[in-house]
């Protein structure tokens, strides 16, 4: 009976919520508020500083917890600029970039005060080893401030700006910069004296020009970017080493520049230089060292794999500051190995559990390292902790979903970032001898907490053209009636998506869309992380291939419910999200009845240089860039909507006008939703994410929302 008035009284409520509109997810102040930034530590581990605002206040504040949480305050001037990058310069006081200033914070005379000025754009704030001295970065170039002088000083004379007019664009980058590649990479670091900066410098200025017409400008204006293709030379990547006191740079005698990205780097406690590269290929990894007073860098691995294909690498120093820590796959799960440098003969020896993926490389605290796996199940991220003298690893994180992890420097506390299906990311903090974690912000509006969302449930069922046990994330609407069968919808479909964890946009989308009666499905298809090496590698040269077998078994896995409407079915994604939905269309026409395909990347000869990973280059497999959608368009027969930004560098407008007039020749209806000037990114872009989703919804709601029955 109780059982059955808690039923009744959910339904109340339920039935009592005000129905969410598109409007209500896109209405600023968001419904989900300001999420947290990473934390700062202080060096005595005694505290941490983060970014934040309360629900409904704009802007950044900077804030400061005690290392148990308890105790949590803003510390900033509510009337100053946004926080942006916050350092410690001791255990008491707190630098911070706001505007065009550095702040200075000090938490026992609880004073927040201006310290001085810096240059337009500064970012990536770094404080030296002594904490005198701030280094960052204007257009390109290293500067430094001196906090006692207040004096500021350029360090390098390397920033050469971008040729695009158009300040928008993953490649609208300058043409040579202190900075990470167009899509991954460090950016400097500091010696452990002070006295060195390593940094990452990488040039574009022999990378081709591609128009990407802005139709905005007063005139239509041409707008050229640096942007290479599949088989062209990369950006050149290189690892400098500057001489702070008197400005000169040493560069690192490293493999192929042009072909090679540079994973990461890191100083050892005595000074040496540990250098991780990996070709674009993802073939192969390498690791250097650089040895203090040495010019020459020295290989002490390398791992060679031909299947090897888009993949996480990492490194670190082991707490004891000679060996080395990496991540690899050299097993059938992501794992940790250690090396010693100084016995080049010895094989990495694996440090953490074979049977789940490490997802990252480790934090290094307190003699300990701490790092993310997938431990529980492939749907949740954990964090580990491993002591290295020996031992078990042990899970720190208990709250079901996606957890990353910031250990303490003395390893003792680890202030987590945690979200899952309808939570967005929290700070929490834990004690590393375990306990209950003590949540540390709360972010969304009251119009978010006090709304029941929709909670995922995750199943598996079998391939239909192998022995895979496939695995899915579905989202059902609230009180389904009997006998009533409801329409699906696959999306955002891509790789790694049958994950706990909130998506941003993508999740409040959802959650409308199962509010208005959709059942909405996620596929983990091949290529994904979380079920062993064979599983992810079979991405490699099959895009728009095996993969979306697996979307047809999905389909044939729901099409099994009794509540489910086989003849209302559909599929949609962004980048190559947007290409699965495409391709399932044409080359497997009645799989969907009804497809969106956004920023689709529909050509493999427009792919980016990057991109080799998974087609590797026409002149080595000429047979893959013949993979064009436009071959199959004659297949179409379903409906299908396209939506685009015109300023998309990542997959180029072109690519879906030429699909297009594909299309039309052939005599098919569809239909097409551009922005004028949004990116690849367009679904976190302002004003446009309220646009394109609303015709993302509308498509639905006109060709499925109409029970067949």
């Amino acid at each position: 009976m109780a059982g059955l008035l808690l039923m009744m009284m959910s339904a109340t409520v339920a039935a009592q919520e005000k129905e969410l509109s598109l409007d209500d997810l896109f209405a600023m102040p968001k419904l989900t508020g300001t999420s947290p930034s990473r934390p700062a530590w202080a060096p005595n581990s005694e505290h941490f500083a983060f970014s934040w605002s309360e629900p409904g206040i704009p802007g950044r504040g900077l804030w400061v917890s005690t290392s148990d949480g308890k105790d949590v305050r803003l510390s900033s001037d509510t009337s100053s600029a946004s926080v942006r990058d916050i350092a410690w310069t001791d255990a008491n006081t707190i630098v911070s970039l706001r505007g065009n200033h550095l702040w200075q914070t000090s938490l026992s005379q609880e004073e927040d005060l201006p310290l001085m000025s810096v240059g337009a754009g500064a970012h990536k704030l770094s404080l030296s080893p002594a904490g005198g001295q701030a280094a960052y970065i204007i257009d390109g170039d290293l500067w430094l401030a001196d906090l006692h002088s207040e004096e500021n000083r350029q360090l390098t004379d390397i920033g050469v700006a971008s040729i695009s007019s158009v300040p928008q664009g993953r490649y609208s980058r300058p043409d040579r910069e202190i900075g990470p590649g167009i899509w991954s990479g460090p950016t400097y670091k500091w010696s452990p004296d002070g006295k060195t900066i390593a940094f990452h410098a990488v040039d574009r200025r022999e990378m081709r020009k591609v128009p990407f017409p802005d139709y905005l400008a007063a005139e239509t204006n041409p707008n050229e970017v640096r942007r290479a293709y599949p088989g062209d030379s990369n950006e050149i990547r290189r690892v400098g080493l500057l001489d702070v006191e008197s400005g000169s740079i040493t560069y690192l005698d490293l493999p192929d520049p042009h072909a090679n990205q540079v994973v990461d780097f890191n100083w050892s406690p005595e000074g040496a230089l540990l250098v991780d590269i990996a070709s674009d290929t993802s073939v192969e990894r390498k690791l250097f060292i650089l040895a203090p007073g040495e010019s020459q860098v020295r290989e002490i691995w390398r791992g060679v794999r031909e299947s090897r294909m888009y993949t996480s690498f990492g490194s670190a120093w082991h707490p004891d500051g000679k060996q080395v820590i990496f991540l690899s796959d050299m097993g059938d799960r992501y794992g940790l190995y250690v090396i010693d440098p100084s016995s080049p003969g010895d094989e990495p020896q694996l440090l953490t559990d074979p049977s789940y993926d490490v997802l990252s490389a480790p934090a290094i605290a307190g003699g300990t390292m701490f790092y993310p796996g997938n431990g529980v199940n492939p749907y949740e991220q954990h964090v580990y902790r491993l002591n290295t003298s020996g031992g078990d690893p042990e899970q720190i994180t208990r709250l079901a979903g996606r957890n990353d992890g910031y250990p303490s420097p003395d390893g003792r506390h680890l202030v987590f970032m945690h979200n899952d299906d309808t939570s967005p990311t929290e700070l929490y903090v834990v004690s590393s001898e375990r306990g209950d974690a003590v949540r540390v912000t709360h972010s969304p509006l009251p119009a978010f907490t006090e709304r029941s969302w929709a909670a995922a449930e995750y199943v598996s069922f079998p391939s239909l053209i192998d022995d895979y046990t496939l695995h899915a994330r579905i989202l059902k609407p609230a009180n389904m009636q009997p006998g009533k069968k409801y329409p699906v919808v696959f999306g955002p479909v891509y790789s790694n998506t049958a994950r706990n964890r909130w998506a941003g946009n993508y999740s409040l989308v959802q959650q409308l869309m199962v509010q208005k009666g959709y059942i909405i499905v996620q596929v983990d298809s091949r290529g994904s992380n979380g079920y062993g090496r064979a599983f992810r590698e079979e991405f490699l040269l099959g895009f728009a291939g095996e993969d979306i077998d697996d979307y047809a078994s999905a389909v044939a896995y729901m099409e099994s419910l009794p509540y489910v409407d086989p003849d209302r079915i559909g599929i949609w994604g962004s980048s190559y999200g947007g290409t699965l939905s495409v391709y399932s269309m044409l080359m497997k026409p009645g799989l969907f009845q009804v497809g969106v395909a956004a920023a689709a990347a529909v050509d493999p000869v427009f792919f980016g240089t990057d991109d080799v990973a998974i087609v590797r280059r026409p002149q080595t497999h000429p047979e893959i860039f013949e993979r064009k959608a436009l071959k199959y368009a004659a297949n179409l027969e379903g409906k299908l909507l396209f939506i685009h930004g015109m300023q998309d560098h990542v997959v180029p407008f072109k690519t879906t006008a030429t699909l297009a007039e594909e299309l039309i020749k052939q005599g098919k209806n569809f239909d097409f939703a551009f922005a004028p000037g949004a990116t690849h990114a367009w679904s976190r872009e302002r004003h446009y994410d309220r646009y394109l989703f609303g015709k993302i919804i509308e498509y639905f709601d006109r060709h499925l929302a109409v029970s067949s029955e």
